[in-house]
C-alpha cells in the first residue's frame, strides 16, 4: 500500500482490491476483467497510463475495460488523468494505483463518512456506485432498476453482481472509521483487553494465623521471663 494512504483508508481499500480482483497479494495490480490479462502484450503495471489508456480504446481483449487493483474504467482513468492532471508516462504502478484508488474513496465520501456527516449505509451506495461488485446496504434505486439489499448497484446489466455479503462490507466500514479513531458498534467483536497484574496479598490462611499467634505468645513470654 502506497504510504500516503491513510491507515483507514487503507483497510478498505485492501478489502476492495481483493474482492473486485479476486486476488490479495501483488497480482492483483494486473488484473484486468474477466482474468484477461494474460492477452496483453505486457503486464499493465508496466504500462504507463498513456499506453492503457490506447489499449483500453482499441483491441482490449475483455467485456469491459476494468483494469488494476480497483478495476479502473476507461472513462474513470480518463476523468483521473484530467483532474489529477496525471502525466502520459507516469507508470502504472501498484502506488498510482492505490493513491488513484484513495481519491475515489474520498470522491465517494469517504472523509464525510469518517467525519460522521454521512451514514455508513450511504457510503456503502456510494461505493457500491463505485465498485460493482460491492453490494447496496439497502435497497434503493440502482442504475437500472429498483435493486435490494445485497445486490450490486448496477445488477442487471447483465455484466455485474455483487460479490460478497453486506454485512462484510459494513463490518468493513465500522473497522475503517475505528481505525480513525471512532468506537466500534456493540454487535462488532474486539479483543478483550488482559487483565492488570494482581498486586494485592492474598489473604492469610487459618494455619497462617495460628503460627502468628504462637510466636507472639513465645514473644510476650521471653519478656516476662527477663524481667
Amino acid at each position: 500500500m502506497d504510504p500516503t494512504v491513510p491507515p483507514s483508508a487503507a483497510l478498505l481499500l485492501d478489502f476492495i482490491r481483493e474482492i473486485e480482483t479476486g486476488r490479495k497479494g501483488r497480482e492483483a495490480y494486473d488484473v484486468i476483467y474477466g482474468h484477461a490479462q494474460g492477452k496483453l502484450p505486457k503486464p499493465i503495471t508496466q504500462m504507463t497510463i498513456a499506453e492503457l489508456q490506447r489499449h483500453q480504446s482499441s483491441g482490449w481483449p475483455a467485456k469491459s475495460t476494468a483494469s488494476g487493483a480497483y478495476q479502473f474504467m476507461r472513462a474513470t482513468l480518463a476523468d483521473l488523468r484530467r483532474e489529477l492532471k496525471l502525466l502520459d508516462g507516469q507508470v502504472f504502478d501498484p502506488n498510482l494505483q492505490d493513491r488513484l484508488g484513495y481519491h475515489l474513496l474520498k470522491r465517494r465520501g469517504y472523509e464525510a463518512f469518517m467525519a460522521g456527516h454521512i451514514s455508513r449505509t450511504e457510503f456503502g451506495r456510494r461505493l457500491a456506485m463505485e465498485w460493482a461488485s460491492l453490494p447496496v446496504l439497502a435497497s434503493v434505486k440502482g442504475a437500472h432498476r429498483t435493486v435490494q439489499r445485497g445486490q450490486s448497484y448496477y445488477a442487471g446489466d447483465g455484466l455485474n453482481k455483487s460479490l460478497v455479503e453486506p454485512s462484510r462490507v459494513e463490518t468493513i466500514l465500522d473497522r475503517a472509521k475505528h481505525a480513525n479513531g471512532a468506537p466500534l458498534p456493540p454487535d462488532v467483536p474486539v479483543p478483550a483487553p488482559s487483565a492488570p497484574p494482581d498486586t494485592k496479598r492474598p489473604p492469610a490462611t487459618p494455619a497462617a494465623l495460628a503460627i502468628a499467634i504462637v510466636l507472639a505468645a513465645l514473644v510476650a513470654a521471653f519478656f516476662i521471663f527477663l524481667r
